[in-house]
């Protein structure tokens, strides 16, 4: 596994359409999967804005970012983006590396 200091992490957000995002959400579940079954993923999270409803963020941590690179390049990430294409109405992308991980006082090293 990837040092958390080390993980190129991947930050989407995704604007749906109007009465489309309990939809996305149920898409982005049974599509989950093609994500996280590939080797390089880490692990992914679909978070809701509190602020506005229609805005949710993807957070995906990747063990590098050729890894990444590759997935988003592969058929299977085609298929992906195809099945939530009808729920969006825009968004964006940013990629990343974690510089420093500070994890709780109580948590476990």
């Amino acid at each position: 596994m990837a040092h958390p200091d080390t993980v190129f992490r991947v930050l989407l957000r995704v604007e749906t359409r109007p009465g489309m995002a309990a939809d996305f959400e149920r898409t982005w579940l049974e599509i989950g999967t093609a994500v996280t079954e590939d080797p390089a993923n880490l692990g992914q999270w679909l978070l809701r804005s509190t602020d506005e409803d229609h805005l949710y963020f993807i957070i995906s941590d990747w063990t590098d970012e050729a890894g990444f690179r590759a997935f988003e390049h592969s058929d299977q990430h085609v298929k992906h983006r195809e099945r939530l294409h009808p729920y969006r109405s825009g968004g964006s992308m940013a990629t990343m590396r974690v510089v420093h991980h500070l994890p709780a006082a109580g948590a476990a090293a």
